[in-house]
């Protein structure tokens, strides 16, 4: 069974990514994360549920430990009612802080809470909503387990050539003005690889990635092999992809990765993730992935 999620649930959000992280949750695409756009100093906080139902239960839950973020999560289950295709299942909704409790009932696009970072979070990463989904009899309180989603919406995918200037950067990632949007809040945009279809995930920083859109391909008439300027990525099965041992150059020098995700705002852009360089405003960067063996 696969949860689809619908492009009326999407919309609440600026960008979505099934794959763009290393934890077991997301395997296969059985969870997404969700960025809402409103922002407070810099920072999203708004957390609107994507969902339906009655609140089960809120409870705190151990993160990782990060030298910058708190060693602690929170965790909101919300028993699904309909309609649509999420009706008797229960939500699992991480990286909140509640202002809801059990017995509260929320509408789609009710604010759950707070938006918090946590160990989870790695330092490049914008703060965002944990989604999956559970049958009623399976543990809500297991972090890997959840069903496939299922992505009833349209991505429009962008051919990137992999050049781009600098329009903003962090302590540990840079973003690209290309490839844009072409036409910001109308509809969800991702990358386009060689042969059609929008990749998501962090390469080559977390293990795999997947292939949301195929152009309207079958997966059984396309290409294993996944590249992206006629460079080699790796290897898809089903919508899953193992990336090959590969390092991202930008400007001939070996960065940690490219950040994949689909987005619907003006701001999209390649994300160059780099703690360890910087790169100026409106510097010129060409992106490359090579193997490692020759890179």
């Amino acid at each position: 069974m696969a949860v689809t999620l619908s492009e009326d649930t999407l919309a609440q959000y600026e960008r979505f990514s099934l794959y763009n992280s290393p934890y077991p949750a997301h395997d296969g695409g059985r969870a997404i994360d969700l960025y809402p756009g409103t922002q407070v100093d810099g920072r999203t906080t708004v957390a609107p549920s994507p969902v339906a139902g009655s609140v089960r239960e809120t409870r705190t839950v151990r993160a990782p430990p990060k030298p910058y973020a708190p060693d602690h999560d929170h965790l909101i289950l919300i028993d699904c009612d309909g309609p649509g295709p999420v009706e008797g299942l229960t939500a699992r909704v991480l990286h909140v802080e509640p202002a809801v409790e059990a017995g509260d009932r929320v509408a789609c696009g009710d604010s759950l809470g707070r938006l918090v970072r946590a160990g989870f979070f790695a330092p490049w990463v914008d703060n965002h909503l944990h989604v999956g989904f559970r049958e009623p009899d399976q543990n809500p309180y297991r972090a890997s387990g959840s069903l496939p989603i299922e992505l009833d919406c349209s991505i429009r995918s962008l051919a990137w050539d992999g050049t781009g200037q600098v329009v903003s950067s962090g302590d540990t990632y840079a973003v690209l003005n290309a490839p844009a949007h072409p036409d910001p809040g109308t509809s969800f945009v991702g990358v386009r690889i060689d042969g059609g279809g929008v990749v998501d995930g962090g390469l080559p920083h977390y293990e795999g990635g997947g292939i949301l859109d195929r152009d309207g391909e079958p997966e059984s008439r396309c290409e294993p092999v996944v590249s992206l300027n006629g460079d080699r990525l790796g290897v898809v099965d089903g919508r899953t992809v193992a990336w090959d041992d590969v390092t991202v150059t930008a400007n001939d020098e070996p960065i940690t990765g490219l950040s994949l995700f689909c987005a619907r705002d003006g701001d999209f852009g390649a994300k160059l993730i780099c703690p360890d360089r910087s790169f100026e405003t409106g510097e010129r960067i060409r992106v490359r992935v090579r193997s490692s063996e020759v890179a």
